[in-house]
């Protein structure tokens, strides 16, 4: 059950995404038009695809239930990822519905479903053997078994001399854990990957250079996403970079942070200094 050397394990979610694009405001006690598409999602999954996608080695451990599992495992495959899926045959499949509007921006409704059942009892250390970094999606520390799942991980990665790097995943769930329990949780981790509002949340500071330098200072590096204005790049509490975004046309912004983040991730594997994987 090894994942191979110098290869990149993400321990996270796997989830169905049911993606309604609607053009106008939801319309209460009636129908909002919208173009609606089931696809396979969930932020550990969307990380493990786009750094496979990058050119790196990749493993995801992750939990789905036994009515997609097969699907998820199929679809993860053909996006590169090698799929160490945990069939859960008592929960279904975590569902999320997004709901995407007119500027691109989406509301998330999530059902954790098998997903916040991931725990210690799905792990096996053979995973860590050859592994050059590991990478926790945040959604794990949200539930009891993940977060004693994340322990686990996080001190046989000390242990080895594992690098080990966290996406804070939602303000929303955030705020529900609360912020000091968050940060206790990952204390182990070395590379913070948050978008402006997660970061605004956890370090305090309103401006997202203060962010960033507060979080690179207590966990050694953060990369602070900002959307269409690019990312800041800190270490040992100083920025040093900021990286412009890309000019696009915004279609659907699910997933994004955690394509940024598996692309960064990939890139790091592949000897990019920090603003060059940024």
């Amino acid at each position: 059950m090894t994942a191979g050397p110098g290869a990149l394990l993400v321990i996270g979610d796997v989830v169905t995404d049911v993606l309604a694009l609607h053009e106008g405001p939801l319309a209460p006690d009636t129908d909002t038009a919208a173009r609606i598409s089931v696809c396979p999602g969930g932020a550990g999954a969307n990380v493990a695809a786009w750094a496979a996608h990058r050119g790196a080695p990749v493993v995801l451990l992750a939990r789905a239930g036994a009515d997609s599992a097969e699907w998820h495992r199929g679809q993860l495959r053909a996006a590169g990822v090698d799929p160490r899926l945990v069939v859960d045959r008592d929960a279904p499949t975590a569902v999320v519905v997004c709901l995407v509007d007119g500027r691109a921006e989406r509301t998330l409704v999530t059902d954790g479903g098998a997903s916040v059942r991931l725990g210690p009892e799905d792990w096996d250390p053979r995973l860590l053997t050859g592994v050059a970094r590991v990478h926790l999606s945040g959604y794990l520390f949200f539930s009891e078994p993940g977060r004693r799942l994340a322990a686990l991980v996080l001190a046989e990665a000390a242990a080895r001399g594992t690098p080990v790097s966290v996406d804070p995943a939602s303000t929303g769930f955030l705020g529900r854990l609360g912020v000091d329990a968050f940060r206790a949780a990952v204390a182990g981790a070395g590379l913070l990957l948050p978008n402006l509002a997660e970061a605004r949340l956890l370090s305090g500071r309103a401006d997202g250079v203060g962010a960033a330098e507060e979080l690179s200072a207590a966990y050694g590096t953060a990369v602070v996403t900002l959307g269409a204005a690019g990312a800041l790049v800190a270490r040992d509490g100083r920025l040093v970079a900021r990286v412009p975004g890309v000019p696009a046309a915004a279609l659907d912004s699910t997933g994004a942070g955690d394509a940024f983040t598996g692309g960064f991730l990939a890139a790091a594997l592949a000897g990019a200094g920090l603003a060059a994987a940024a």
